[in-house]
């Protein structure tokens, strides 16, 4: 692989393709708490931002090394995320029905939380490894160093627009988040066997 514009439009199309998932949880996050703040808003995107990133660098060392283990847990990616993102999203809901009977309940989204979201929607990126594994070391970093700041970009955009929204919409929004993470689970599994 060379260094040209075509590895340039690549990484950039694959930041833009692995970054959908981490929007939409993005957008349920920010819906979800429509009082948070920037640095909040920074570190959310920043957590899906260096997963995303990450994975495919995973993925890329694994093709490299040990090629025989992965392709076994390459397997098991479309039920781990299936299985986290359902579970969050089933939270999500239990917390919104919580917060609508008593306000004083209700949470805001922890690290704990926000760390096993970036792992859900980030882990079917590990398979990237295999479609970057023709690259040098180098040209792999670059190309997850483009893929983490796409998905910073487009997550800290939907963390504001869910923000905005989650205004409109108030109880009701925690509901419609954690919906949405429910249907991105079932979504990363059914089309992992299309």
């Amino acid at each position: 692989m060379q260094w040209d514009f075509i590895f340039l439009f690549n990484s950039l199309l694959l930041g833009v393709g692995l970054a959908m998932d981490a929007f939409s949880v993005s957008l349920a996050n920010g819906l979800n708490e429509p009082k948070m703040k920037a640095g909040k808003m920074t570190l959310i995107a920043g957590v899906f931002a260096v997963l995303q990133g990450l994975m495919p660098l995973i993925g890329w060392i694994c093709v490299h090394t040990i090629l025989q283990y992965f392709g076994f847990f390459e397997k098991l990616i479309p039920w781990i995320a299936l299985i986290l993102l359902c579970y969050i999203g089933i939270h999500m809901i239990k917390e919104a029905k919580e917060c609508e009977e008593c306000p004083e309940s209700c949470k805001e989204l922890g690290i704990k939380v926000l760390f096993v979201q970036g792992i859900a929607t980030s882990i079917d990126a590990l398979s990237v490894g295999f479609t970057i594994a023709d690259y040098g070391f180098l040209m792999a970093l670059v190309a997850v160093i483009i893929i983490a700041a796409i998905t910073f970009v487009i997550c800290w955009g939907g963390v504001a627009i869910g923000k905005k929204f989650g205004t409109k919409l108030a109880g009701k929004a925690g509901v419609f988040g954690g919906v949405i993470l429910v249907f991105i689970g079932i979504e990363i599994f059914v089309t992992s066997f299309i």
